[in-house]
Formats: structure tokens, C-alpha cells, sequence
């Protein structure tokens, strides 16, 4: 038998970083007794974390639809039919609104997206204003906005954005199967640009796109092997959405997604590892046994971008059954 091997794409970073996970020993870790992989993860977080203390972001789409890239699993592209109206961007006042509400709700941290390719300067300046006004609510920001350049990066850090979310989605390898109008290096490079602008950053990916083990391995270490590795690692489960070229896919096994969130927190010891979307599609068994892998951070509210996520009255009560806690109410 032949081992598969994965040349990664790294990121510029300087030629004596070592490399500290390869992809057969990730794929070694997904292929663990499941007792035995949960075993060592909970292990690494409580090692880092309060094992019990969740933190709670909530995401608001600030631009929806008629998006230019040609994601295979996102219903904002204008490449899809997916019955999402290309809208204008909100004013500032909505998304304070928003924004107040989900402090309101229990959120600490309020994520701002977008559907562009890249903000224009116009885009940037609006964009700017949200993240000050929520900035002086006492809330960490978060902004998903696409590819950035090194002007925009620093209005980003002078305006007080916190995190930039801009997700890997897959192995390099995999990815041409799904997005074809932007190259990896390009998310690699305003990851970047991310780091050099003093920005925390928010990278992750999806899983269940038809990827093998070996392509969900070697996205981990692709986010592993980053220097340093992302502060906050979502890991999503693909929502399936009608008009999408991804919609007729077979479920990933919940207990594989599972297995993702274990090897994340292994891989990734002190990043906060989030459960993102397709929570609504999960078992609250399926959620718990997430939280036992090593996720504790969740998104908190009844959307994401434009898919469904559990209301707030269901995450609480979920919470308080399982004896967990927001993290901002405990420090």
C-alpha cells in the first residue's frame, strides 16, 4: 500500500519556521479509537481552557448576495441560483442596532460579513464606522470582508477590528473542486496581511464538501502549520442550500465532524475553536459531544449570514442543560 502524500501551500513565513504537524500524522490522529481521540483532546483543553465556559459570537451580514466569486457551497454567489437578493449594504445605525441586541442576548464577540471578491473604498470607509461603533459598545469585532490589501488591513487596525475572519475552506489541493475565480495563495495572502497589520486572526474551514480523509487532514495542517496558528479556528459543517452545485451531496457522518473538532483542538492547543454552521442540522448529543472535542466558542443567534443557526432561548437552554456557561459571564 502507497501513502498519499500532500504538498501543502505554505505561507511566506521565514525558511527556519518548523513544521510541526504533516498531514499522515493529523490523518494518524482522525483515525484514533473515538474514546481515545476525545480522551486526549479534552486533555489539551482543559489544559487552556475552562472546560465548561463557551464563548458566544454572533454574525451579521452587513452586505447579502450578488457576491462575484463562484463558491460551490455559498447561496450569495451570483454564479448560483439560490434565491438570495443581491441587497445593499446596511446603514450604520442597523448595525448597531444589531449589535446591541446580541450583547444584549449574552454575544461578546459581534462578526460583521460581507459577500464582495474584495471592499472597494467606499465599502472600507462604511465598514470602518460599524467597527467603531460597535468597538465602544464593549464588544470584540470580528469582519469577514475578502481580500485585503495592506492599506485596508490598517484602517481595519486603526478603526480597534479585533479578528478577521478569512476561512481556508479546504485542503490546496481540493480547493479547485470548489472555488474557482480566486486562487488559495490569494487567502494565504491576506491572512498575511492580517498578521502584519497586528490583526487577530479567524481561519477555518468547511467539511462534508466530498473531500476525503486524507484532503480533511491536510486541511488542518494548513491552519496547524501557520505561524502562529489562527486565535480562532471555525469549523463548519456544509449547510446544503438548493441552487448550490453542492446541494446533492451525501451528509458527512456527524461523529466524522466530530472527529474534526477533536483534531482541531489537538492541532491547535490554545486556539478557541468554534462550531459554526450546520449546528442547526446537529443533535444536541451530536453538540455536547463537539464541546467534549474541544469547541467553545459557538455562534449565537437564528442566522448566519443567510443560513439558519439555533435561536438564542434553544443555545441557552442546551447551555444549562450541560451545566456550561457563557465565557463572559464567568470572567
Amino acid at each position: 500500500m502507497t501513502t498519499q502524500t500532500i504538498e501543502f501551500v505554505r505561507p511566506k513565513k521565514p525558511s527556519n519556521t518548523p513544521q510541526r504537524w504533516n498531514v499522515e500524522d493529523i490523518e494518524a490522529l482522525f483515525k484514533l479509537p473515538f474514546a481515545d481521540l476525545l480522551y486526549r483532546a479534552q486533555q489539551i483543553h482543559r489544559e487552556h481552557f475552562d472546560p465548561n465556559a463557551v464563548q458566544l459570537s454572533t454574525l451579521l451580514s452587513i452586505k447579502t448576495g450578488g457576491c462575484s466569486e463562484d463558491c460551490g457551497y455559498c447561496p450569495q454567489s451570483a454564479f448560483h441560483n439560490a434565491g438570495v437578493e443581491n441587497r445593499k449594504m446596511l446603514d450604520l445605525a442597523e448595525v448597531v442596532k444589531a449589535a446591541k441586541a446580541a450583547q444584549d442576548a449574552g454575544a461578546d464577540r459581534f462578526c460583521m460579513g460581507a459577500a464582495w471578491r474584495e471592499p472597494t473604498e467606499e465599502d472600507m470607509a462604511a465598514v470602518v464606522e460599524m467597527v467603531k461603533e460597535v468597538r465602544a459598545l464593549g464588544m470584540e469585532t470580528c469582519a469577514t470582508l475578502g481580500m485585503l490589501n495592506d492599506e485596508q488591513t490598517e484602517q481595519l487596525r486603526a478603526a480597534g477590528l479585533d479578528y478577521y475572519n478569512h476561512n481556508l475552506d479546504t485542503t490546496p489541493e481540493f480547493y479547485g473542486n470548489i472555488i474557482s475565480t480566486r486562487d488559495y495563495q490569494d487567502r494565504l495572502d491576506t491572512l498575511e496581511r492580517v498578521r502584519r497589520a497586528g490583526l487577530h486572526v479567524c481561519s477555518g474551514g468547511i467539511v462534508g464538501m466530498g473531500e476525503n480523509l486524507t484532503q480533511r487532514a491536510g486541511l488542518v495542517a494548513q491552519l496547524a502549520n501557520m505561524n502562529p496558528y489562527p486565535e480562532s479556528v471555525p469549523i463548519n459543517n456544509l449547510v446544503k442550500v438548493e441552487g448550490t452545485p453542492l446541494a446533492e451531496l451525501e451528509d458527512l457522518d456527524p461523529l466524522d465532524f466530530v472527529r474534526t473538532i477533536a483534531v482541531a483542538r489537538i492541532t491547535m492547543p490554545t486556539a478557541r475553536v468554534r462550531l459554526s454552521a450546520g449546528r442547526q442540522q446537529m443533535s444536541e448529543a451530536i453538540q455536547a459531544l463537539c464541546f467534549l472535542a474541544g469547541a467553545n466558542s459557538i455562534f449565537y443567534g437564528d442566522q448566519l449570514l443567510t443560513t439558519g443557526n439555533p435561536d438564542v432561548e434553544r443555545d441557552r437552554a442546551l447551555l444549562d442543560k450541560l451545566g456550561m456557561y457563557p465565557f463572559a459571564e464567568k470572567h
